[in-house]
């Protein structure tokens, strides 16, 4: 049996933190850290019971109402949900990335339904979350963003049974719960759980504030050339600083196939020049990159040979994905931007010079802090 968390855990420790200069914390954040506290009283608190003639409890114990928590990049959501997970009198506790959560629940769908046996009236769904509502009650999201339909149509099946099974669902988000899975295709059918999304979380918004991740980050950080080990060791500095420390892989899926990002930390992520450019990838595979991520670091990039058509091209539409989609880029680059392929005459000329004015654009302050602002639009699904 664990231990009563005691009333404002959260908040004590946030204002600590803030105390001794170690976050750099304001109001709405502090307001966020109080939602926090108010879900421990109601984890911690003895739920109601329905009862059978008055006497016997009966069926799963009710859920205490989750929270869902919403704002911009880098104003501490995940720091105080992580501190929320950790104080949280519950035994059986998840936190988890929402993608890689998704991942493992088509996974689990397509072995319930290989394991079932031919004629099975079963629903493998219900199968699933039975076996999770089994091993977990409190389940931490990080990182709530719905972009791919398969997701969309099995959050709502999947939550309205967790939700009746007992689960309490904690999720973090850049979005409003109205705005997730905007413009998807055969959105009608994902609002149910939207509804349902409302009425079993308290809504959160973390409103204002700047990023913080990226406070002291000038347009000098923005464009590191030219390659070498000191180029190398300030990007390796750099993308320490933006992933707080921790990061882990994923898939994103893109018309049926998966998308490996090896080094994602949140909304940021790190690649190489050869894992973007050098692979069979096109724009829709840069439009599911930048719909999952706000800010990407890609390091390498050489300065391509006039024969360098493919990787050239490639580069071209990755740029131009981030651009439209006003994402923020950092490099580490072989030469400047004018300098980095030689094209022939003609419309890949053309083409390049447009990619290097827009690299110039992207390394200015004024780029910079309109994506720490979160001034951005979502890019169209794949």
């Amino acid at each position: 049996m664990m231990a009563e968390t005691p009333a404002g855990a959260v908040a004590l420790w946030f204002d600590g933190e803030v105390a001794a200069g170690r976050l750099t914390g304001d109001a709405a954040q502090r307001q966020a850290a109080l939602a926090f506290d108010r879900l421990l009283k109601r984890l911690a608190a003895p739920p109601p019971r329905r009862r059978l003639l008055g006497l016997i409890p009966v069926g799963p114990t009710p859920a205490a109402r989750g929270l869902y928590l919403w704002g911009g990049v880098g104003r501490g959501k995940t720091l105080l949900m992580d501190r929320f997970h950790a104080a949280a009198p519950v035994d059986r506790k998840r936190r988890q990335h929402f993608h890689a959560f998704m991942a493992d629940m088509h996974d689990a769908i397509a072995a319930a339904r290989r394991a079932m046996a031919a004629g099975d009236p079963r629903d493998p769904v219900e199968i699933v979350a039975r076996t999770l509502a089994d091993d977990v009650r409190l389940l931490c999201f990080d990182e709530f963003s719905v972009t791919d339909i398969a997701d969309a149509m099995l959050l709502g099946r999947l939550f309205g049974r967790l939700f009746d099974l007992g689960l309490t669902l904690v999720a973090t988000s850049n979005v409003a719960p109205d705005r997730l899975y905007w413009n998807g295709l055969n959105r009608a059918s994902f609002l149910p759980f939207v509804g349902l999304l409302k009425e079993r979380c308290e809504i959160v918004h973390l409103r204002g504030g700047a990023d913080h991740r990226l406070e002291g980050l000038s347009a000098a950080d923005v464009y590191l050339s030219p390659l070498g080990p000191a180029t190398d060791a300030a990007a390796d500095r750099l993308w320490s600083s933006l992933s707080a420390g921790g990061e882990e892989a994923c898939d994103l899926r893109v018309k049926g196939r998966l998308v490996h990002v090896a080094r994602a930390a949140g909304r940021r992520a790190r690649f190489t020049f050869e894992e973007l450019c050098d692979q069979p990838l096109g724009a829709a595979d840069y439009r599911a990159i930048a719909r999952r991520f706000d800010l990407l670091m890609v390091t390498g990039v050489p300065r391509l040979a006039a024969g360098e058509r493919n990787r050239a091209k490639r580069f071209i539409t990755l740029v131009d994905v981030l651009y439209d989609a006003g994402r923020g880029l950092l490099l580490t680059a072989d030469g400047e931007p004018a300098d980095l392929y030689r094209a022939a005459e003609g419309n890949e000329a053309f083409e390049f010079a447009r990619t290097a004015s827009r690299l110039v654009e992207m390394r200015t302050e004024a780029w910079l802090h309109r994506t720490a602002d979160g001034s951005r639009q979502q890019p169209p699904a794949a």
